[in-house]
């Protein structure tokens, strides 16, 4: 009975002799496997000999401090080993091949960072120490490996272009090519223009002069559409700070051709009053209105066609092409030929002193319809920029500097009209229909909507108007 039971006993040991063979000879050692420091001994698989001694360390190198990424799979424990200084000590998850290996042997060095080139990287493409990229508004310079990047205010900024088309604030916003690139600043610098109204213009007393009475005010009106050919459509002033002189030489067009029936029907020269305005010297560095409205009184403008807008507006050679003089009689004469010497005719063109509109919504809309567009200067944010289409109104920056978004300069354009549609959260919205000076790729064709009421961006502060002055001579 004792035999049989030490036969039983040592064929027991053969057999499980036998299994841990056939389980070390199915498993290979993968040298690149990742493993993690969380994976530890299985419970009760730990053997008191090592059977097969394997190429741990061998084929996986010995790393000269305790790192805990160096480790490879110890098959025979179904554990992992360490294959580092840290088996210096006596403990029992170390390589059975360390001290061979890693003390006898040392063929392999120690495992060190990977290495880079000098220089950066940025969406995959390498870039030279010193190298300097664009990224919207602010440049960004390749040192010591790492890009050091301007903090600049971008005048376009997509994030805000997505708070305005995902909310529901009845405009559109759109990425602009003309103004990516600018900062915030420049934005407000060049491609505004007009001072802030003078005491003087604030101070002037509204028209009260009556006009005929309709009591009935069209729900939607259009001054193109009551004097087609007579009105002007938009120009792009570009980045000359500017719209005192664009507004302006606009808005007396329109009056001049109205006033004359159709006999001048002649754009008006922004560029005349940016080169020759006397007193208003800042050109495309902003200007005063009524400085603008003064020059068109005492010396007049000849068309644009007449004395078209510089190339280049920062040339230095950018001085006043034309000069006029008085016949005695009131009416004034071009003593040179136009600029453009295509055009022949160099005919002056005046207009009364200005006059200020009431600031009543009804009193603007009876102005427009009876004399023709006006002029308004109102308040731009950082969102203006960005309008596509629909009816405008300010949506605060989601920025987080928002103090550097909570600015504002002053602009000047033209009221041509007015309408009501359904606007933000699907509520019916009165609007002006006014004219910007930012080219027909800005807005609706060079065109925008602002909520009308409500002074939006103060936009029915300030309205102006004015005459043409016309002789007995020019009268139809």
């Amino acid at each position: 009975m004792w035999t049989g039971y030490r036969i039983l006993i040592f064929s027991s040991l053969l057999t499980e002799i036998w299994m841990e063979k056939q389980y070390v000879s199915q498993r290979q050692v993968d040298p690149g496997a990742d493993f993690t420091r969380n994976h530890t001994v299985l419970e009760g698989t730990r053997f008191k000999r090592a059977i097969f001694k394997g190429q741990y360390c061998r084929s996986f190198g010995c790393c000269e401090d305790r790192d805990d990424d160096c480790v490879t799979q110890f098959y025979e424990a179904n554990a992992l080993c360490y294959c580092d200084k840290f088996c210096e000590r006596d403990t029992s998850d170390c390589c059975p091949d360390y001290k061979s290996f890693c003390h006898e042997e040392k063929e392999w060095p120690p495992h060190t960072k990977p290495w880079y080139p000098e220089g950066c990287l940025r969406d995959g493409q390498h870039y030279e120490e010193g190298s300097v990229i664009k990224e919207n508004c602010n440049s960004c310079t390749c040192s010591g490996q790492q890009w050091k990047c301007s903090q600049h205010v971008c005048l376009i900024e997509p994030e805000l272009i997505e708070h305005v088309n995902h909310g529901d604030y009845g405009w559109t916003a759109q990425n602009y090519s003309q103004f990516w690139g600018m900062t915030l600043e420049e934005g407000f610098k060049y491609r505004l223009g007009t001072f802030p109204p003078s005491p003087k213009l604030l101070s002037m007393n509204e028209v009260t002069a009556p006009l005929p009475a309709i009591t009935d005010l069209p729900e939607f009106f259009v001054a193109s559409y009551k004097w087609p050919g007579w009105t002007h459509g938009p120009l792009d002033q570009k980045n000359c700070a500017a719209s005192w002189a664009f507004s302006t030489a606009s808005v007396a067009a329109d009056r001049i051709a109205i006033q004359s029936k159709g006999r001048y029907t002649a754009n008006l020269s922004p560029q005349n009053l940016i080169s020759c305005c006397p007193k208003n010297r800042h050109g495309c560095n902003s200007g005063s209105i009524d400085r603008a409205w003064w020059y068109l009184r005492k010396r007049g403008l000849v068309s644009h066609a007449c004395y078209p807008l510089f190339k280049d507006q920062n040339a230095t050679n950018n001085a006043c092409a034309m000069a006029s003089r008085s016949d005695g009689r009131g009416k004034r004469h071009a003593t040179k030929p136009c600029p453009n010497n295509i055009e022949k005719s160099n005919r002056i063109y005046q207009c009364s002193p200005p006059y200020r509109v009431s600031s009543n919504e009804t009193e603007i809309m009876k102005e427009i319809i009876h004399n023709g567009p006006v002029q308004a200067i109102m308040q731009v944010h950082e969102d203006f920029f960005h309008y596509k289409s629909g009816i405008y109104r300010h949506v605060t920056s989601t920025n987080e500097e928002s103090e550097k978004y909570r600015k504002f300069r002053t602009h000047a354009v033209k009221l041509t009209g007015w309408g009501t549609l359904r606007g933000a959260q699907g509520r019916k919205e009165k609007f002006w229909i006014a004219a910007n000076s930012w080219g027909k790729s800005w807005g609706e064709n060079g065109y925008f909507r602002i909520l009308r009421g409500v002074n939006e961006s103060d936009i029915e502060k300030l309205i102006i108007a004015a005459w043409g002055q016309l002789t007995s001579s020019d009268e139809p």
